[in-house]
Parts: C-alpha cells; structure tokens; sequence
C-alpha cells in the first residue's frame, strides 16, 4: 500500500491479521509515518517493510514525483521479501491505481497471483477533488484502472457498489470479486469508557472521526456549527473532530475566522484509546462528506466506527451511507449546512430518540456489518486466487 501506514490502516491491518491468523506468512510493505518510523518490525506474527515517503503529494505535479519514488522502494521491499522464499500472492491496495506495476515482474516470471483490494473509486475520486470528469487526468486515471483490473486474479470490493464497478467497468468475471466490507471488530471498543471532560463544560459534544480532506464535507460541518452557536445561540454544544489530512491547517484557519475557538476542537490523529472515549461520551456523530459520485459509491469506516459504539447520526443522504446505517442515522439534504445543522439540532434535544437510533446501529453492526462478517469473504479471496475449491462469498450488504 502506498498511502498509509501499517497499523494505522485498520482495514489492511486487519486483513493481514486475518490472514495471518487463517496460516499465512503475511508480509506488509507501506510508507513510514511519524506514528510508525521503523524500517522493520513483526506485529502478532506480521511483518512489516516501511519504505521513507518524503512527502505527501497535494497536486499532479507532486504525485509525478511521489508515485514513481513508492512504486521503486515498493519493489525493492518486494524483491526482499522474494528473496527470503516464494511469494504466492501479492495484494494491493489503491490509490493509487499503479501498485499492480509492483506486482507485474512477479506474476510473469513466477506465477504470483495479484488481488487488488479496491478501497477508492479513483476516476470520481480524482473528480471530486477538483477535475472535470473527460479532462485528461481523468482518462489517465481510468486507463490504469482497467490495467489493474486486467491484471487481478481476484477484485476484493469494500461494499457492492465497488463490486459492480469491478463488473462492469473492469470487465472482471463475477465469481472473482469478493466484497469485504470495511469495519471494527465487535471486541475492539469493549473497553470504551466516556469522559466528561471532554465535553469542555458544555452540555452536548457533537463528534467526527476521520480523514480531513476537500470531499470529506467538514466545511459544511463548520458552516453547521456556526449555524448552531452563532444564529442559533446554541452554545451549549461541543463539536469536537479527530484526524489529520491534506485540509487540516485551512479547517483549523476557518473555525477560527468564523469565531468558532469555543465550541469547535481539532484533536489531530488520536489514539484507539482516545478515539473510542471520544465516540463513547459523543450524544451525536456526524459523517457530512460531500454529496458527490465518489461519496455516494463508497462505504465510510467512520458510519460502522458509530455504529458500533451505539451512536445516532447525521449524514447527506448518500447511498451507500443508507445502506450502512438505515434508521440509525437521521439524512440532510446533500450540500445543506442548514439541513445539516437542523438534523444535530434534532437529534441533541431528543435524547430517547437518540438512544433508539443508536440501539438499532449497535444492532446492524453486531448482525451483519462488524469485521468478523468479512472474514469469510477475504479468506475465499485468496483460495479463488490461489485455484483451490471456493464459493464466492460476499458480506452481507447491510440492505433491507
């Protein structure tokens, strides 16, 4: 993987796990991060390579210059790894839509089988960041896409939007496109415990969990909470947001200028620990990603991190978020601050309703939605990919 580091990806850290757990020797490659500086260590059996990334690109010209440097130390950590014995299978995981370069030398000169673990839509998501749909980055983006779907052995879709998108854009045959969903074990947050001081004396704590980018919609949250405290007068309300991304310092700058340092927190990249205090003592989470192609198609890590902490929520109205959360979440309309702000509104002055809608997000969770629902699918992955006996498997999509 070439965007985040391991463990810090939940979703890959599990999967290796998984994998190690079933009698794989797994092996990681993926960037240092600051949380994660070694070059090399073993984790509950795993072990994992981390190449030096210098930086992380926020244009086309950086990621001519960033692209090119992963996919060299990824091979060179690959070539490493095949020098200690056979590698069988070589998963990646975009974006971007290039790690199957990595994979090339091995399948054609040793027969490893390549499963591409689709986590984003890249043509939209290259849209949703600002280029227009046919400009010429686009069509790049989805030539190289249909390269790595032709490369694949096996597709792994994170929900059955991404699993149709293999289908048909990818032309990959159905019996070889998993979905495994993306989610929490049941166990992790059994040790959650909430803390009041987190609601830095104010009444309610309003909280969001996760990357803090351009289509994550966090400017609509803040648009909210001004709606809220400053029209509103509504300042017994704490919004406090964990994460880090490209966007940060411009978010922090902007609640600032709307007058917001009382009642709005950026808390960073926090721990597991932290994360799951913050979403324990939260009487509302919000998930107000952008209204786009790329939103819409895509399954949010943070609805199911809600979901299982028994949380109530307010989101755009997205498909993929309905079918993850159903009546665990009350829907804004697409794009509105105000409809957004009108739903946190609603849901901080009806406590039993809240408590009714997070009962029923617990339950989705535990029922069908948790990690231990994908195991199935991902262990099938790789026996379709390695030609043993296996029944496709997709998780349950969480749909009515």
């Amino acid at each position: 993987m070439e965007n985040l580091a391991v463990p810090f990806d939940k979703r890959v850290w599990q999967e290796a796990r998984t994998l190690r757990t079933a009698g794989y020797d797994v092996n990681v490659i993926c960037p240092r991060s600051k949380e994660h500086p070694q070059t090399y260590e073993t984790l509950d059996g795993v072990h994992i390579f981390r190449y030096a990334s210098p930086f992380e690109a926020a244009g086309t010209a950086g990621y001519l210059l960033e692209y090119p440097m992963a996919l060299a130390a990824q091979l060179r950590l690959a070539l490493k790894v095949h020098r200690a014995g056979r590698i069988d299978v070589i998963q990646a995981c975009n974006p971007p839509d290039l790690l199957y370069l990595v994979a090339s030398p091995f399948r054609r000169l040793t027969g490893t089988r390549f499963i591409f673990d689709h986590h984003d839509a890249s043509p939209e998501l290259v849209v949703a960041k600002g280029h227009a749909g046919g400009s010429v980055l686009v069509r790049v983006v989805e030539m190289f896409e249909r390269w790595t779907f032709a490369a694949a052995t096996v597709s792994i879709a994170t929900n059955e939007s991404y699993r149709r998108i293999a289908i048909e854009r990818g032309g990959m045959c159905p019996d070889d496109v998993f979905v495994v969903r993306s989610a929490p074990t049941v166990q992790r947050f059994d040790a959650a415990r909430s803390d009041p001081a987190l609601r830095r004396g104010k009444r309610h704590l309003v909280a969001y969990v996760g990357v803090m980018g351009v289509q994550e919609g966090i400017d609509y949250l803040l648009d909210a909470a001004k709606i809220l405290v400053g029209r509103r007068g509504r300042d017994d309300v704490q919004f406090s947001l964990a994460g880090s991304g490209p966007d940060f310092p411009r978010l922090v700058a902007r609640a600032r200028a709307l007058g917001l340092e009382e009642n709005v927190t950026f808390l960073g990249r926090i721990s597991d620990e932290d994360l799951a205090s913050l979403l324990s003592t939260a009487d509302v989470c919000v998930n107000p990603d952008e209204a786009n192609e790329m939103n819409n198609i895509s399954t949010m890590n943070k609805i199911l991190e809600y979901m299982a902490l028994g949380k109530a929520m307010v989101q755009f109205d997205l498909a993929e978020g309905r079918v993850s959360a159903g009546e665990a979440s009350l829907y804004a309309r697409p794009n509105d601050a105000e409809s957004l702000a009108d739903c946190i509104a609603e849901l901080l002055d009806d406590p039993a309703r809240r408590e009714r809608m997070g009962e029923i997000g617990r339950s989705r969770f535990t029922g069908h939605l948790s990690w231990e629902h994908s195991v199935p699918a991902l262990l099938g992955a790789y026996e379709r990919a390695l030609g043993r006996t296996a029944v496709p498997v997709a998780a349950h999509d969480g749909g009515d």
